[in-house]
């Protein structure tokens, strides 16, 4: 059986999720309320025994490092027969440098693969929600005896700008391959996941090194292995999402919360893994109410929750509300706080009697006009809110606001508040 082994790609900024991705990369932020993004391309790996994975991180890789560590909870603790890999940027050198695209990202690391010995390298994104049998789509690639093989979905004209797109015969041979376009010439997409020959991608990654380009998969590697090489697309039938948007990040939460969920936590022949927190069980009060929603352990809920996702130690108090939101670690929600169509990050406190999500006016917000404008409201990591203050939609609170930081009782929709308090770092 060839070897195989899998990069992530795990070093994107995510603007476009706002605060949430402020101090912390793309995959290392919250989901489901205990899980990580990262956590699902990570155990998708080890489910299909790939169990030698490279994660190539770089921008604030801190929290994505302390989640992973060394690995144990995806069985990556390995000292012999593979192992999970951290692979960090790194100057001093001249063939070294910060990563300048995807591809970079992979070509600075072929002493790794080298070192593996792989037959195979699957590169993944560490940013998509999904569960994936990678052994499946290897073993199309080695059927069809391909050079490399892209992970495919069916997109909407709509989604297609945000996306790769690709073009197959009816052999699922791929002749074209478009990079976030306006008018694809189809409405299949990549979906950034591909299976490659290791020796055909470390040539194409030493080409790509020698010219000009973004040195990225999509814009420059695939189009010219679409010419050079054998390239077949293997479409992909189950749940998936880019939750590269912050609508798409809360929509991709909301979709757990349905009596069948397309994605299914609760299969144990296919666990989605992730690093353990030593929390106590959750506590529903007497007067709580609670329902179609995710509680994580460690929650104490004293109040009322509805369609909402809670990560582990969460505490709402009686009186208080929370509907259509996602909240994050040891987050406090006070007595009579009304909280509608947020994103809470961690350490939020929520003061008496404030509303979040309040009013039917729905403005971009005018700092981030592209990210907030679906009536979302976010407050970052730390923040706390005074008693009594009025949120509108589409606002956001910076990380590590104080109640001085308010001019105001009232933050109308659209706005934003950031921590103007000198000496206290912005996030």
């Amino acid at each position: 059986m060839e070897k195989v082994v899998a990069m992530i790609l795990s070093g994107g900024q995510g603007e476009r999720l706002s605060t949430l991705s402020h101090e912390r990369a793309k995959p290392a932020v919250v989901f489901g309320g205990r899980y990580r993004i990262i956590d699902f391309t990570l155990s998708n790996c080890v489910n299909s025994g790939i169990y030698t994975v490279g994660v190539l991180t770089q921008y604030r890789p801190r929290s994505l490092n302390e989640h992973i560590g060394i690995g144990r909870p995806w069985d990556l603790d390995r000292s012999t027969g593979g192992g999970v890999f951290l692979l960090q940027p790194y100057t001093g050198r001249g063939e070294s440098d910060w990563y300048r695209g995807t591809a970079d990202a992979v070509y600075q690391n072929l002493a790794f693969l080298d070192e593996t010995k792989a037959d195979l390298v699957v590169v993944l994104a560490g940013d998509h929600i999904y569960r994936m049998p990678y052994d499946q789509m290897i073993a199309f690639h080695k059927e069809r005896g391909a050079d490399a093989t892209v992970g495919t979905v069916p997109i909407s004209l709509e989604e297609a700008p945000r996306f790769g797109t690709v073009v197959m015969g009816p052999d699922g041979r791929v002749t074209g391959f478009e990079e976030k376009v306006a008018n694809p010439q189809s409405l299949t997409g990549s979906m950034g996941i591909y299976v490659f020959n290791r020796e055909v991608l470390q040539e194409r990654l030493l080409e790509d090194a020698l010219r000009k380009s973004q040195h990225d998969f999509g814009r420059d590697i695939m189009p010219v292995m679409v010419q050079k090489d054998k390239v077949y697309g293997y479409t992909f039938e189950g749940y998936w999402r880019d939750v590269g948007t912050l609508e798409a990040y809360w929509q991709a939460n909301m979709d757990l919360l349905i009596d069948l969920p397309e994605i299914n936590l609760y299969d144990m022949d296919y666990p989605v893994l992730t690093r353990f927190y030593n929390y106590p069980p959750a506590k529903i009060g007497p007067r709580a109410h609670v329902s179609r929603s995710l509680l994580s352990e460690g929650c104490i809920v004293s109040g009322y929750v509805e369609h909402s996702v809670l990560s582990p130690g969460v505490h709402i108090e009686e009186g208080a509300v929370v509907k259509d939101s996602i909240i994050f670690n040891n987050t406090h929600i006070k007595r009579g706080a009304m909280v509608e169509r947020c994103v809470l990050d961690k350490e939020v406190v929520v003061g008496s009697g404030s509303q979040l999500g309040w009013g039917d006016d729905y403005p971009p917000n005018r700092q981030d006009p592209d990210v907030l404008y679906s009536g979302l409201t976010l407050v970052g990591k730390r923040a706390t809110l005074p008693d009594g203050l009025r949120v509108g939609r589409n606002c956001k609170i910076g990380p590590n606001v104080r109640p001085g930081d308010f001019t105001s009782t009232y933050v109308a929709s659209g706005e934003t508040i950031d921590a103007l308090r000198t000496g206290r770092p912005p996030f």
